[in-house]
C-alpha cells in the first residue's frame, strides 16, 4: 500500500512527531537527489513499523558504476548541505551497490542487475512505500 508523502507528513505533524517529519523530508530529499542524477525506479520505503534499523530506505538503480557513484555523491552532498552526517558508506569502490547510512535514512544505490537479484522491495515487503509525485521521480 502506498501512502502519499503529504499524507505521511500530515499524520506525523498531528501526532507531534517533529523528528519523524524531519526524517520524511530528508528521505524525500535523498530520493530527489537521486532522481536529479537520473536514477531509475527511485522508491522510498517507510520501515519504521517493522525494524529499528532506520526510519526509511531509499532504493534506486543506476546503469553503470560511474552512474551509481554520481548518484551516491549527489545524495551525500544534498543531505550534508541539509545538516545530516553520513555515518557509514559501503560499496563505493566497487560501484555496484553503494549503501549510504545516515542513521534514520539508509540509501541503497544499486546496479539494475543487483537490484533485481536482491529484490529489497520484496525482502522488505511489509514496508509502506511513500509515493512521490510523478513529475519528480518515476
Amino acid at each position: 500500500m502506498q501512502m502519499e508523502y503529504s499524507e505521511l507528513v500530515a499524520i506525523n505533524e498531528r501526532k507531534g512527531n517533529a523528528d519523524l517529519v524531519e526524517s520524511a523530508h530528508l528521505a524525500r530529499a535523498a530520493a530527489l537527489a537521486a532522481d536529479d542524477k537520473k536514477a531509475k525506479e527511485v522508491k522510498i520505503l517507510d520501515i519504521r513499523s517493522i525494524t529499528t534499523v532506520a526510519d526509511y530506505f531509499v532504493i534506486c538503480s543506476g546503469t553503470s558504476s560511474t552512474h551509481i557513484r554520481a548518484i551516491a555523491d549527489n545524495v551525500e552532498g544534498t543531505l550534508s548541505q541539509q545538516g545530516l552526517a553520513l555515518h557509514h558508506m559501503e560499496g563505493y569502490q566497487n560501484g555496484r551497490w553503494i549503501l549510504l547510512d545516515f542513521g534514520d535514512i539508509v540509501v541503497h544505490v544499486m546496479h539494475e542487475e543487483e537490484r533485481q537479484f536482491y529484490n529489497l522491495e520484496r525482502l522488505w515487503g511489509d514496508a509502506r512505500e511513500v509515493a512521490m509525485p510523478r513529475s519528480e521521480a518515476g
